[in-house]
């Protein structure tokens, strides 16, 4: 299994999540700007949508799309816990891997885009901060989305991470910052980020 990534970026979810299932694999790091691989490859030959996260299975077949990458890597191995199988518990988790992925990567995502400027970037920092907000309510001082380390808390990590990077401040919101350094200590975490160059 081969997971294509860029450092920091999205894929590194599908990257925790690799390390906490305990599911071998190879990383192919991508320069987005290039659409070259590490190894010489054209991306857009392996993926046409261009961007990462995308995972190569031991059949060939290459799957998109983080958020399903993520319930389909969890799935494979059900006993690490990742999510749940059925019931509530499970939609539970998929309540929020949505949630991540529409209000808090959408809106933190564009902000990396150096066109976003003035009015524009104002209304989606608006946003983010009412976003923001409700997850620091709904988190108190819990230390993971669900009870359990889960799919979803690699991902919220990953986004999380980038606020530094596009000027977000997370001072307003300290459960947030408790919660996010909490995760980075997860061994998990920590080899996927020392595997990208991260730490």
């Amino acid at each position: 299994m081969k997971l294509y990534y860029v450092p920091g970026a999205c894929s590194l979810t599908q990257h925790i999540i690799l390390h906490e299932a305990g599911i071998e694999h190879e990383l192919v790091k991508v320069d987005l700007k290039t659409r070259q691989t590490e190894k010489g490859e054209n991306y857009l030959d392996i993926n046409s949508k261009g961007y990462v996260p995308a995972l190569q299975l031991d059949s060939g077949k290459v799957m998109t799309e983080g958020v399903v990458l993520s319930q389909y890597l969890a799935d494979l191995k059900p006993e690490a816990g990742l999510l749940a199988t059925e019931g509530e518990a499970r939609y539970e988790t998929l309540s929020w891997l949505s949630f991540i992925s529409t209000e808090l990567h959408k809106n933190m995502g564009a902000l990396f885009n150096p066109a976003v400027k003035g009015e524009w970037q104002e209304n989606i920092l608006a946003t983010l901060n009412k976003r923001l907000e409700w997850l620091a309510a709904s988190l108190g001082t819990k230390e993971t989305l669900t009870g359990t380390f889960s799919v979803a808390d690699a991902y919220l990590f990953t986004v999380l991470g980038w606020a530094r990077i596009v000027g977000v401040s997370l001072d307003a919101w300290p459960d947030i910052q408790r919660y996010q350094a909490a995760i980075a200590k997860r061994p998990a975490v920590q080899a996927a980020m020392k595997a990208e160059g991260l730490i």
